[in-house]
């Protein structure tokens, strides 16, 4: 329930600002019942948070609450065209449910929070932003 509580006073703390919750869809091998109970949550605390499904490309955006999920096979992952969406958006955080083992463009500018929500036991070092073991 840690994990749990952490997110949802995060949540909270961000009521009026522009977030989005961004999906890995690069692999089908994860927990679809957690993921849905976040998409969920951000549904009940923040109903404007768009919901974005990215693999190595963004597959959709969607409002949180209209959103089917698609799941590939691939593995293949990449955050840098979610990353450059959140900056054209003016989002204020973004949260990234993730392994965290997708590329990324190393000289990106991220100019906003992030916070990469790890649905596995091994958290890997993110490159900018907070991690949230949600496993």
């Amino acid at each position: 329930m840690k994990w749990q509580k952490a997110l949802l006073s995060t949540l909270q703390r961000q009521q009026g600002k522009k977030i989005a919750l961004a999906v890995d869809t690069s692999t089908n091998e994860v927990n679809e019942e957690l993921i849905k109970n976040i998409i969920e949550l951000f549904a009940q605390v923040n109903p404007e948070t768009r919901l974005i499904q990215s693999d190595f490309k963004i597959r959709d955006i969607s409002p949180i609450d209209r959103a089917s999920l698609t799941y590939f096979t691939h593995g293949k992952s990449s955050y840098t065209e979610v990353l450059e969406w959140g900056e054209t958006e003016n989002i204020d955080i973004l949260y990234y449910i993730t392994d965290v083992t997708g590329y990324f463009y190393e000289e990106l500018k991220v100019d906003y929070d992030v916070m990469w929500l790890v649905p596995n036991d091994f958290v890997p070092k993110v490159p900018f932003g907070k991690t949230l073991k949600i496993a």
